[in-house]
């Protein structure tokens, strides 16, 4: 018997935020390299700019990325520094290039893709239907505005569905409340706001259906302990960190309901791209019969993959396995320390190699359910892939 979710909301504290709009219209980022010991927010004003935030990862989170980079196109697009057109065919030209660049920036994000081809797509319809300058550029900055207001409210309509199928599954025996487990940061920094796997967390939360939510340090970037610890800390939602070889111990230790994660991309079968640390923790949840969930907004599914086989990984550079950036203690200043010898990632010999993708690919078979803004898709029980077909 399942027992009867608890009725009303608890209020939460200001969520935290990736990207603002002044009343000017000016796009800033946070600077998430400095979190969370400093908060610091930086403009992007051009295309060029949006490109190095997501390719540093100052900005980060697909959802995010995808948002940036359709803003600090509407953004120069309506500043004094804008392209002066001589036709309406010189903008849809430099429009098409820009879009991809920006593409570029992040491959593995399947978010920024469909933001770009959404682009694209209005671009050419309104070619096709003889716009003026003028007005292709207006229509432009209007679908720019529209894919990062729309992420909001369907982050929210995820987290309540994500919420109600996990303590469907594991709310009874007299269960009051839920223990959970996410990897990387998948909150308001990483999207326009609430969050994917972090906004199911939130919901339970917020229906006093959450224990404890535990969450993996994410390295060798640290998202799980920069970005997920501020987040949950911001909203005062029991957590409890640990580090990512930690994941065996704990499931064997503690009685968790779910593992709640995000995407990058999840394709036609319903293998998924998150970030790395992803796969060996749905290994380890399906030896130990714990639900693993998978938390993305429609434009993160890309039918046009048939598995996961074909999903483009991308590397880090090695020097973000090598160093990590925090807080001097004794100084009280941010500091950059290298924690391997000297050389390592650094040179050509066969002992410096440092081995650093930023994503690994869980296969379907050992998710149980993949969740939008749409529906849940449950994986059926000794199949191989899960049936997408309802939720996109």
């Amino acid at each position: 018997m399942v027992a009867a979710a608890p009725s009303g909301k608890k209020p939460l504290p200001d969520m935290m935020t990736s990207i603002r709009i002044d009343k000017s219209g000016q796009v800033e980022i946070v600077d998430q390299l400095l979190l969370p010991h400093s908060v610091v927010w930086m403009p992007v004003s051009t295309p060029e700019e949006a490109f190095d935030a997501i390719k540093s990862m100052r900005i980060r989170g697909a959802p995010a990325i995808a948002s940036l980079a359709a803003l600090s196109l509407r953004s120069y697009l309506s500043s004094s520094s804008a392209p002066s057109f001589s036709s309406p065919s010189d903008a849809v030209k430099w429009i098409r290039e820009t879009v991809d660049y920006l593409q570029s920036s992040r491959p593995t994000a399947v978010n920024l893709g469909e933001a770009m081809d959404r682009i694209r797509a209005i671009l050419k319809k309104a070619e096709s239907e003889g716009k003026t300058t003028e007005e292709i550029v207006e229509t432009i900055k209007t679908v720019c505005g529209n894919v990062h207001e729309e992420d909001l409210e369907r982050n929210k309509e995820m987290g309540r569905l994500g919420a109600e199928w996990l303590w469907k599954k594991r709310g009874g025996n007299g269960k009051k409340a839920l223990k959970v487990v996410t990897v990387c940061n998948t909150g308001s920094l990483a999207t326009s706001g609430y969050g994917t796997a972090i906004g199911v967390i939130t919901a339970l939360f917020e229906a006093d259906q959450l224990d404890t939510a535990y969450y993996a340090q994410t390295t060798p970037y640290h998202q799980g302990s920069r970005l997920t610890s501020l987040e949950l800390t911001t909203l005062q939602i029991p957590a409890c960190m640990i580090c990512d070889t930690m994941l065996g111990s704990l499931f064997q230790h503690e009685d968790i309901d779910g593992v709640i994660v995000g995407a990058d991309r999840v394709v036609k079968n319903g293998d998924t791209a998150n970030k790395i640390g992803t796969y060996q923790a749905a290994v380890l949840a399906q030896r130990h019969g714990i639900p693993f969930m998978v938390a993305a907004p429609v434009t993160t599914i890309d039918v046009s993959l048939a598995t996961g086989k074909e999903i483009h990984i991308e590397h880090r550079p090695s020097v973000e396995a090598t160093q990590v950036r925090g807080l001097n203690i004794e100084t009280g200043k941010l500091s950059v320390v290298r924690i391997t010898p000297e050389g390592v990632g650094e040179g050509d010999k066969p002992w410096q190699r440092v081995y650093n993708p930023s994503f690994d690919v869980t296969p379907a078979e050992l998710i149980s359910c993949v969740v939008t803004e749409k529906g849940v898709a449950e994986r059926k029980e000794g199949e191989k892939s899960i049936d997408l077909s309802s939720v996109v």
